[in-house]
């Protein structure tokens, strides 16, 4: 992994330590750069724009890019949460349709036992706009709300945060992610991405 030129030198440090330290990735280089008041809209992300949903970052698979809201500078352990769920959607991109599957079908079991809540926002936001037929039918709906908690759950997982107002998900069933993500570590030590 790298950083962009063009970070602060303080601010370069953080991101490659908070890179290096996640030991668990091994791939291509990402780039990482940060943009003032960052939205999306249609799916675009927008940098200073007055319109739009908030948002913390984004990433471009194709161009290996993670651009990242500069008020995230201000807590390194919020960095580290959003920088690490970023990297997760490159790893979801890489992993095998095995591994989705299994994913799938724990987040599958989770909802048939009735569970609410999400570790995070995004996938938070994506789950509660689903609907019976979403699942069934594995829509597209129903993928991107698989990712968004593959990466919030990842996150979770490895940046050691144990509490956070984005961590609504009941402790028995953040038990069960765990132990999903810390088997698939033990299969494979180093994630590609």
């Amino acid at each position: 992994m790298r950083t962009a030129a063009n970070l602060d030198p303080g601010l370069r440090l953080t991101v490659e330590t908070i890179l290096n330290h996640s030991t668990r990735f091994r791939g291509r280089a990402v780039r990482v750069a940060f943009l003032p008041d960052l939205r999306t809209r249609r799916g675009n992300l927008l940098s200073g724009a007055t319109t739009g949903q908030e948002v913390h970052a984004g990433s471009d698979l194709r161009r290996r890019l993670i651009i990242l809201d500069e008020a995230l500078t201000a807590s390194v352990a919020e960095l580290r949460r959003i920088l690490l769920h970023e990297i997760f959607h490159f790893a979801w991109r890489r992993l095998s349709t095995t591994h989705r599957l299994t994913y799938e079908h724990l987040i599958s079991a989770e909802i048939d036992r009735g569970a609410r809540g999400e570790l995070g926002w995004s996938s938070e936001m994506r789950k509660v706009r689903l609907g019976a037929p979403d699942r069934l039918e594995r829509t597209r709906r129903w993928r991107n709300y698989l990712c968004e908690s593959f990466c919030d759950t990842g996150s979770w997982v490895l940046s050691e945060i144990e509490r956070h107002e984005e961590f609504t998900l009941a402790p028995r069933f953040r038990r069960a992610r765990k132990k999903w993500f810390e088997d698939l570590l033990s299969r494979r030590p180093r994630i590609p991405v």
